[in-house]
């Protein structure tokens, strides 16, 4: 049977990480295939190895600090067939893992999900993902949150860009519709709406800005990026919604 490699960057996601496996765990125990969960633990300075080792997933050490790095880090240390890449504050569902491997089976090269955000969403921040969702998504993109391709293409365009600090995704999915079809799953992961919930509107439609200007020259500073690199982290989970 194809084995499965869930590979899962953190830094400091004791907050978010404990739901995540949770979900991943019951989801691919659904589909009754061989799997791993590799977390990633990326120089955190909080609970978070515990708390992977305690959902039986098997904990790389890394110090990057680059979310590119650290996904190709689990990806060299799977052992998998086929890698499904989750962020630490996603869940997933049996239909997801269902969906990838049909999907890998008709030939596609990859491919990744919609969003649905979990947790209170101020206004701005649902008009704001309203807007950016429907844009990306028209384009056809992969969202970090939730990426999936076979061991072979991974290999073959070469992992994620390590040039890039923020966006590897968009880079990635690039890549991988050069090998052949990228497919969008119909059904959307859920996925922490925190940051949205942390950074008013101004800062966000500050950073949109900057990036909209800098363009790929933003995405190799990690000094630039903060929304993503300051580490901030909620107090505890958000309820769900």
């Amino acid at each position: 049977m194809t084995m499965l490699s869930f590979i899962i960057p953190a830094h400091n996601e004791e907050g978010e990480l404990p739901e995540t496996l949770r979900a991943l765990r019951a989801a691919a125990e659904e589909g009754g295939q061989p799997y791993e969960v590799i977390v990633v633990d990326d120089a955190s300075t909080d609970n978070t190895r515990a708390i992977a080792e305690s959902f039986g997933a098997r904990v790389i050490a890394a110090d990057y600090r680059q979310i590119a790095a650290v996904r190709n880090a689990g990806a060299r240390a799977a052992r998998g067939d086929v890698f499904f890449f989750v962020d630490a504050d996603t869940q997933i569902a049996a239909v997801h893992i269902k969906g990838a491997l049909r999907a890998l089976e008709d030939g596609a090269a990859g491919g990744g999900a919609r969003l649905e955000l979990t947790g209170s969403v101020p206004r701005y921040g649902r008009i704001l993902a309203r807007v950016f969702c429907t844009i990306y998504f028209a384009a056809k993109l992969g969202a970090g949150a939730f990426l999936f391709t076979t061991r072979e293409t991974f290999e073959r365009i070469g992992g994620f860009d390590e040039q890039y600090f923020a966006g590897e995704e968009i880079f990635f999915t690039r890549a991988l519709k050069e090998v052949g079809r990228f497919e969008l799953l119909s059904f959307p992961v859920r996925t922490s709406a925190r940051k949205l919930r942390m950074n008013g509107g101004s800062y966000m439609l500050r950073q949109i800005l900057m990036l909209g200007f800098s363009g790929e020259r933003a995405l190799r500073s990690r000094k630039r990026l903060a929304i993503w690199y300051d580490g901030r982290r909620e107090a505890a989970p958000a309820e769900q919604v």
